[in-house]
C-alpha cells in the first residue's frame, strides 16, 4: 500500500511550495507526490488521470484542500466517489481533518465523511459563485460611475500610419507591417480593419494582406 500526494495550483506563475511543505510535514514521500500546474477552469489534468490509474485498493491519496480534486461541487464529488468506491483507496484532506478516510471504515464514518464533503463541496462553490456576483455588482457599480473596466486600447505608434499606407499599397506585408510597428500580426490587422472598409471583390470574401 502507497501514499501519495496531489498537488494543483491554478496557474504556472502560483507558487506550489505552501502544498509540497505540507506534504512532506505529512510523510509523503517526493516521489509519490505529484505537483500540477493547471487552470481549474479547464480541468484538462493529465497527470491526475495518469496517477488516478496508478491508485491501487488501500492506496492513500492526500490533498491539502478539497478543492484540488474539482472545480464545482458536482465534480468533486464524482472525484470522491471515483476514488473511495471504484479505487477503493483512502483519502486524507489536511484542511479538514474530518475528511480522512483512514478513519471510522465502519458504516458510521463513511456516512460521516460523505455528508461533511456534501456540506465543504458545496459552501467552497457557493463562495465561488458569491465572489463572481460581488465582481460583477463592483464593475457595474464602477461603470456607473463612469470608472473604465477592462483593457484599455493599445495606442498606434507614431510610424503606424507610414506602415499602413504601404501595406495598403501592397507594398509590405501584414506580417512585416506589424513587426515594423511592433506589435502582433492579429493587432495590425485588426487596426487596419478599423482604418479602412474591407475589399469585398465579386466572390464576397473580405480580402486581408
Amino acid at each position: 500500500m502507497n501514499t501519495y500526494a496531489y498537488i494543483r495550483v491554478s496557474t504556472r506563475e502560483q507558487n506550489e511550495d505552501r502544498q509540497v511543505l505540507a506534504m512532506e510535514e505529512f510523510g509523503v514521500d517526493r516521489s509519490c507526490t505529484v505537483i500540477e500546474k493547471q487552470s481549474g477552469k479547464d480541468f484538462d489534468r493529465p497527470l491526475y488521470r495518469r496517477l488516478l490509474k496508478k491508485l491501487k485498493p488501500g492506496d492513500t491519496l492526500v490533498i491539502k484542500s478539497i478543492d484540488r480534486l474539482g472545480r464545482n461541487y458536482d465534480e468533486i464529488l464524482e472525484q470522491w466517489r471515483i476514488l473511495t468506491k471504484e479505487k477503493k483507496v483512502d483519502i486524507v484532506v489536511l484542511d479538514m481533518p474530518l475528511l480522512d478516510t483512514r478513519n471510522g471504515r465502519d458504516l458510521t464514518g463513511t456516512l460521516i465523511a460523505d455528508i461533511v464533503l456534501q456540506l465543504l463541496s458545496y459552501v467552497a462553490q457557493t463562495e465561488r459563485e458569491f465572489i463572481r456576483q460581488r465582481q460583477r455588482e463592483g464593475i457595474a457599480a464602477a461603470k456607473a460611475r463612469g470608472v473604465h473596466c477592462g483593457r484599455y486600447a493599445m495606442v498606434r505608434p507614431d510610424n503606424y500610419k507610414a506602415v499602413f499606407l504601404q501595406w495598403q499599397n501592397g507594398k509590405l506585408s501584414g506580417r512585416k507591417a506589424a513587426a515594423q510597428v511592433g506589435v502582433s500580426h492579429t493587432t495590425f490587422l485588426r487596426w487596419a480593419k478599423d482604418d479602412r472598409p474591407a475589399e469585398i471583390p465579386q466572390g464576397g470574401q473580405v480580402v486581408n494582406r
